[in-house]
């Protein structure tokens, strides 16, 4: 028996993108040591795409901005599942269509849905789920490894993170006179994968952070998401309320005498 104790549990998977995503490697990692993986998808196409990553696998659809679609995925998962021991929320949306703008450009609406499909959603889905939670289970979202920094080209979706972030801690809080279930995040560094591709100028800034890093290399999706797993995972039992930072030490890097070097030259 592995020390991670996912045989014979049933955990949902919300979020997988393809199989480049944290949650593809995440519900793959819990498959291979024996878990059961169920998943919802925002619309059909997409469970279609899942559905050809995990052939027969259990895949409803859920438009986490709609809350009749949030409770009726629920009430499907109850139909079947009476326990649920683990959720992932990988769930993160930014309008970047129109550009990308000065932070105080913002446009209310971008915002806004951002912060609904991005944050909130992890607050309505635990609601919608927690008379299906494991007494002891754990729900583990993505974040990202600092809010602080002003990246230009992330834009607003820094701040929208750290609400995501703060919302652990409230989560973990109120959940806390009924059970004990844990609400954690993995917070990986720059990563390769279909959604960031989406944010203009993200490669450059991609290129330069895999600099800053200790080891010259960045942090890979199947990194990020074996954290994912830990903190699903019985191994991680005693942390709560918490994100665990995956940059392969990029967050202690940024005066690396060589890259200050470089920029001094550059001035020269």
């Amino acid at each position: 028996m592995s020390y991670l104790g996912f045989e014979g549990k049933t955990y949902l998977v919300m979020g997988v993108a393809n199989r480049k995503s944290v949650a593809h490697f995440i519900a793959k990692g819990i498959i291979e040591e024996g878990g059961r993986v169920i998943f919802s998808a925002q619309d059909a196409e997409r469970k279609a795409a899942i559905e050809k990553l995990f052939p027969g696998a259990e895949v409803y659809v859920c438009d986490v901005a709609r809350q009749e679609q949030i409770e009726g995925l629920a009430a499907q998962v109850a139909a079947r599942h009476p326990l649920i021991h683990g959720l992932v929320h990988s769930l993160a949306f930014a309008d970047y269509s129109h550009g990308v703008k000065p932070f105080h450009e913002t446009p209310r609406e971008a915002f806004l849905q951002a912060m609904d499909i991005s944050c909130f959603s992890l607050v309505a889905v635990a609601n919608a789920f927690r008379k299906l939670l494991d007494h002891r289970a754990a729900v583990v979202t993505i974040s990202i490894s600092t809010t602080s920094m002003a990246s230009e080209n992330y834009g607003y979706m820094a701040p929208i993170k750290a609400a995501l972030d703060s919302s652990l801690s409230f989560l973990a809080k109120s959940f806390s006179e009924f059970s004990e279930v844990r609400f954690n995040a993995v917070a990986p560094g720059l990563l390769k994968t279909s959604a960031s591709a989406g944010i203009p100028g993200y490669v450059d800034a991609y290129l330069y952070a895999e600099r800053l890093t200790l080891r010259q290399r960045a942090v890979t999706t199947e990194e990020a998401a074996r954290v994912g797993m830990f903190l699903l995972s019985d191994a991680s039992g005693g942390i709560n309320a918490q994100k665990l930072v995956v940059d392969a030490g990029m967050g202690v890097n940024y005066f690396d005498r060589d890259l200050i070097q470089r920029s001094l030259r550059n001035l020269e």
